[in-house]
């Protein structure tokens, strides 16, 4: 049974007042992660505290760094169900994880934090990893520079 929405409204907002977009269903999944242009990031969301002393303030303080995914979506674990099966389909070789944040290039996954490197370590930590992986996966292509339309 999925978790309530009165329950949960407040931590999918922790993410989508970042402009984090809400992916529901799976077809919604398929087409950011399919059709995305460039790095998208999935975030698995979820009610653990990790998810909400950890992972979403870590999201938050390394989205203020100056490279970025291109795209950014979430689903909510036990709420989303279908579309965080769907999400995860796409995490080939890893476990089921809440939270977890992945950076797909062309519907394949390139990098990963799972919650068991997420559990150990503080928010500012956890931006510091991530703005590593977009310092790696979301620079511009050869040629390109940082901002060019």
């Amino acid at each position: 049974m999925p978790y309530s929405e009165l329950l949960i409204k407040p931590m999918r907002e922790d993410l989508t007042r970042l402009g984090i977009r809400e992916t529901r269903s799976p077809e919604q999944v398929d087409d950011a992660i399919v059709n995305g242009k460039g790095t998208v990031m999935v975030i698995v969301n979820s009610v653990c505290g990790c998810a909400a002393g950890k992972a979403r303030p870590g999201v938050a303080l390394a989205l203020k760094h100056k490279l970025r995914p291109d795209d950014m979506i979430t689903v909510f674990a036990g709420a989303d169900i279908e579309a965080t099966d769907r999400a995860r389909s796409y995490f080939k070789g890893y476990q089921p994880s809440s939270p977890s944040m992945a950076l797909m290039k062309g519907g394949e996954l390139v990098y990963i934090l799972e919650l068991r490197q997420i559990e150990g370590r503080e928010a500012p930590e956890i931006a510091a990893v991530l703005t590593e992986a977009f310092d790696k996966y979301c620079a511009p292509s050869a040629g390109q520079s940082a901002g060019a339309d």
